[in-house]
């Protein structure tokens, strides 16, 4: 049993809107038609036509109403123990169905009687107006309107894009389960966020270069009010920062590094978060093939992922200190650009063999962690990158064995060794030996010029993977 303890907005519905109702199987189904949805259909439904449709509703699906003015989603009530019990991806999968894009700019929660919609200007098919309804628990709220928001691409270049259209989300809740106003802002920013980070990943890097990128973050700097840092160009060389300066050097535009700042007042931890912003990756030197070079305009995707989350979290109170860094860079090839043997010097003051240039990102987030803990001071550092081919390995094992989340394997003592060099403190990969697994290997070459994380928390996130899917951007990092 459903209960709103108000009826929904019922001048939200058929005709004017398109109208799409979201639930898991056993939620759907207890529904009382009269009571919640028939307001919604004016007319055009009665509850003997949606009981019709309840008994041919498939437990995971979607089933049109009214030709396609109306459909409903249904989600499995079961999930297995290593899956999220909402089932969301469901619920992402059935949404990409219906062709419909994202104008993303406003965003915004609003308390509607007893029960919570979202309101969110979109771009829809031939609809002018759209009405999801989602009906779910308290617990899976958060995660749901994450897939919906993932689930419309935002950035198109199309010349004949889909007309935009209002999307508005209802939030239909089982009898005593509520959400209080923090929990909204923060399912707003998360929403905004996701489809500000997929915008971003999804544009390419011949109008999101280094600049670009730089742009990006000090606009969200500009809105949340922070201050900024910004060593851009040779000016990094002065500095030290060697593993940016090396990487960028070669680009079409000058390599940056980035730092925002959210200091408020009574704060007892520092937070930093340190992206990858690649805009492409050639592979410098050792070059890319011409199949593995296509979509390397997300290796910023990290850097798009920490600016989605520094902004949600400040945009909703978080009241520890936070700082945002992002090395921004284009790995490119020229005369003057990292050749395997370099040597260079890197923040930390360690000297770095490189025997693989296509191994960048590892290089220009090791100057921000080093930066994070030394600069900063960071109690918590964390960086997100788009970093290793061979994490899709390990994430299609995942997918395979069950085990979607796994740590990678973090021993020092055993794999960075593999990064041993005759002439420098170390190698740049592991290339051509492989004795330890690659993407583990990586995290430690950051880790080494932070000491493996001693002294503070440390944590290393991959997101090669599921950065993307069917070449759209997930806007996977904006949810974590």
């Amino acid at each position: 049993m459903i209960a709103l303890g108000a009826t929904l907005n019922a001048s939200i519905g058929l005709p004017n809107y398109g109208l799409l109702i979201v639930g898991k199987h056993s939620l759907l189904k207890a529904l009382p038609f009269n009571k919640i949805l028939a307001s919604k259909f004016n007319g055009e439904v009665d509850e003997k036509r949606w009981e019709a449709a309840m008994s041919a509703l498939p437990v995971s699906g979607s089933l049109p109403l009214l030709f396609n003015q109306s459909r409903i989603i249904s989600l499995p009530d079961s999930s297995s123990r290593h899956n999220a019990p909402s089932n969301c991806h469901v619920l992402t999968k059935e949404l990409r169905t219906v062709p419909i894009t994202v104008e993303n700019r406003v965003i915004h929660i609003c308390i509607f009687l007893k029960f919570f919609p979202s309101s969110m200007s979109q771009c829809s098919m031939s609809l002018q107006k759209l009405n999801i309804i989602l009906v779910c628990e308290a617990g899976n709220v958060f995660a749901n309107v994450a897939a919906i928001a993932r689930a419309f691409p935002t950035f198109t270049r199309k010349t004949d894009p889909p007309p935009k259209v209002d999307l508005t989300i209802e939030l239909c809740l089982p009898d005593g389960e509520k959400l209080d106003e923090e929990d909204l802002k923060l399912i707003e920013n998360v929403g905004f966020s996701i489809r500000e980070v997929c915008r971003m990943i999804d544009a390419p890097s011949n109008e999101l270069t280094t600049d670009a990128l730089l742009m990006e973050v000090l606009s969200v700097a500009e809105e949340l009010d922070v201050k900024s840092i910004v060593i851009t160009g040779e000016e990094l060389k002065k500095q030290g920062f060697g593993g940016i300066w090396s990487v960028g050097r070669a680009g079409p535009n000058p390599p940056s590094f980035v730092v925002l700042k959210h200091e408020p007042e009574n704060a007892t931890k520092s937070y930093c978060l340190c992206g990858k912003g690649v805009v492409f990756d050639s592979g410098g030197m050792q070059i890319k093939g011409k199949t593995g070079m296509p979509g390397m305009k997300r290796d910023m995707g990290g850097a798009a992922g920490m600016l989605g989350t520094f902004y949600c979290l400040v945009r909703s109170g978080f009241k520890e200190k936070l700082y945002l860094c992002v090395a921004i860079v284009e790995n490119s090839v020229a005369n003057f650009a990292n050749k395997p043997d370099d040597v260079i010097t890197m923040l930390s003051g360690k000297t770095v063999e490189i025997n693989n240039t296509d191994a960048e990102g590892r290089l220009i987030l090791a100057d921000a962690v080093y930066y994070s803990k030394h600069i900063l001071k960071a109690d918590v550092i964390i960086d997100m990158a788009t970093l290793t081919g061979a994490q899709a390995y390990a994430c299609m094992a995942g997918r395979l064995s069950g085990d979607l989340v796994a740590p990678m394997v973090f021993c020092p003592d055993l794999h960075f060794p593999d990064l041993k060099s005759p002439i420098a403190d170390m190698r740049n990969s592991n290339l051509g030996k492989m004795e330890g697994p690659p993407s583990a290997v990586a995290g430690l070459f950051i880790g080494a010029h932070i000491d493996f994380g001693e002294g503070i928390k440390w944590m290393h996130l991959d997101i090669a993977s599921p950065a993307e899917c069917g070449d759209r951007s997930t806007g996977y990092a904006g949810k974590i």
